[in-house]
């Protein structure tokens, strides 16, 4: 990330606060590249960085104000009071910074107001992150100013606690995991039960290959109920089966506890889903880990047709730019993100990459659909300061 940026962002919150900020942070999306709704199953995902980041210049206050501004957003400097916020009292972009101070307050940090000035490059509704962008660099900005000394993972609990119970979205740890403790170069294996990591290395151009983002421009909302249905209808399949959570069915064991669900056919699909794409997950991390990348490919189509078919959160548009890159010589491809729209990750030989960009521009032209927005996605950095 350039140094422009961060110089350009400072600015802006002087001309904004009549001072400089006392730093500036970043904080990045996220692509997932393998486990989807494992997380709130206490299973498995690898997602990495994306190069995309959210920028917050911060500076500390002691009265008890929360100043925040986007540039991304229209309006002024909205002023909050720390003492008056409260869950699911705010519907709009400032819920998830201001729910990130409720949660650091609620969990006993001195927390005494701030100046926040805001913006991001992460693509919004396109299933990359940005809310747990934003959340992770105003956790990050504030555990550096008020001296927290509080870890990246314990960072991203804060952040989830912000977007569960301020915003009211019921997401999983991931998102936040991701955008506070990936780095360069590689996929975050999390166990999302004890939140251990393993850094995988992940460096495709290396092995000349490339991983595409075709952001369908679909937007999707996480809080707007089917998410949660599917939570809710998995959280009901652990119970009938007398599991914790889901992660706790073995994937060899998985036809007997089908079985025993046999008549709760949507709760069927879902475990189903969950079950197999844990494994999905392990097997890509053997994969990468042999140094065989090119054969995480089919694992990743066999996810999309997990999430197509059992878990039922695709949508046309995801369909096609799977089906089309895969005709066009993709080596994998699949939905990524909460579903319902958002984006597709492609997996190409670099050679190959025009060649898909094209065929997937052009099948959507053919059906009448937004021009999808295509980009390379790099494993990058997590969270840091950057001045």
């Amino acid at each position: 990330m350039s140094e422009a940026v961060a110089v350009a962002v400072a600015e802006r919150f002087r001309e904004l606060y009549g001072a400089d900020p006392d730093g500036v942070w970043a904080a990045p999306g996220r692509v997932n590249l393998i486990g989807e709704h494992t997380d709130y199953n206490d299973g498995f995902v690898m997602p990495f960085a994306l190069p995309h980041v959210a920028v917050a210049a911060v500076a500390r206050r002691a009265d008890g104000v929360l100043r925040l501004h986007s540039a991304d957003i229209e309006g002024g400097v909205v002023e909050l009071r720390l003492d008056e916020l409260a869950p699911q009292s705010d519907r709009n972009w400032t819920a998830y910074p201001a729910g990130v101070v409720w949660a650091l307050r609620e969990a006993g940090h001195d927390v005494t107001g701030a100046d926040v000035h805001l913006t991001s490059s992460v693509p919004t509704g396109a299933g990359l992150s940005s809310s747990a962008a934003l959340e992770v660099v105003v956790a990050l900005a504030l555990n550096d100013l008020y001296a927290l000394d509080l870890k990246g993972w314990q960072l991203a609990r804060l952040c989830q606690r912000a977007e569960n119970v301020y915003v009211g979205a019921p997401t999983g740890i991931m998102d936040q995991t991701a955008s506070a403790c990936c780095e360069t170069g590689h996929a975050l294996f999390l166990d999302t039960r004890d939140l251990s990591q393993r850094q995988i290395p992940f460096d495709l151009a290396a092995e000349g290959m490339r991983l595409l983002v075709v952001d369908t421009r679909v937007k999707h909302a996480h809080s707007d109920g089917e998410y949660g249905k599917r939570r809710a209808g998995c959280e009901k399949g652990a119970a009938l089966l007398g599991v914790d959570a889901l992660r706790d069915v073995p994937y060899d064991g998985l036809d007997a506890a089908l079985e025993r669900l046999a008549d709760e056919e949507e709760v069927r699909r879902l475990v189903r889903h969950v079950v197999t794409e844990d494994e999905r997950v392990e097997r890509v991390v053997s994969l990468l880990e042999e140094g065989d990348t090119r054969a995480i490919g089919p694992v990743l189509t066999e996810g999309h047709a997990s999430l197509r078919d059992d878990f039922r959160i695709s949508c046309p548009e995801l369909d096609l730019v799977v089906d089309t890159a895969l005709s066009a010589g993709a080596l994998g491809a699949r939905m990524t993100g909460g579903g319902f729209g958002g984006s597709a990750i492609v997996l190409a030989q670099a050679a190959d990459v025009d060649t898909l960009t094209k065929a997937v521009e052009e099948a959507f032209a053919a059906a009448g659909f937004t021009a999808p927005r295509v980009f390379e996605a790099v494993p990058s950095a997590g969270a840091r300061r950057i001045s």
